[in-house]
């Protein structure tokens, strides 16, 4: 079973991985260690569960598998997705705060200020060629007056 928590300030997210005990030593392996049986090790704790959290980037998904002693491999059975590599799991982009949103600059309908505000002045130049120029009257001079 795996869940995750918020994102940190790097844009990861640890994701904790658990196991009932019974299954014997496991390792954590996928797309998000090279499919190293020995980077993820998980640890027998006090509550007789194996465990391990990995920092994984938010808003990426990531195919895994354990792999228990004797070279047994299982899947998740708590993954909402399989493919042929195994278990899938997806760590969201959570949403953003109304607040939050208006502070970095995000509009009502979610474009930036900064793209909203590029857009209208592309609109405006394109204006401005397309509309037709009146001739300028040339200035009076003092010989032009009698």
């Amino acid at each position: 079973m795996f869940s995750y928590g918020k994102p940190n300030r790097k844009g990861q997210v640890e994701v904790l991985f658990t196991l009932p005990g019974d299954h014997g030593p496991v390792s954590v392996v996928g797309d998000f260690n090279g499919w190293d049986p020995y980077a993820h090790p998980m640890r027998l704790g006090d509550d007789g569960r194996y465990s391990v959290t990995i920092a994984i980037p938010q808003g990426e998904a990531f195919a895994f598998r354990y792999l228990a002693d004797g070279g047994r491999w299982f899947d998740d059975d708590h993954a909402d997705e399989y493919d042929h590599r195994g278990a899938i799991f997806r760590v969201a982009v959570p949403a953003m705060p109304k607040a939050a949103a208006t502070r970095n600059g995000a509009t009502r309908n979610g474009a930036s200020r900064t793209a909203v505000s590029k857009a209208a002045a592309s609109k405006s130049a394109v204006s401005k060629a397309a509309a037709p120029r009146t001739p300028r009257r040339p200035a009076a001079t003092a010989d032009a007056r009698v």
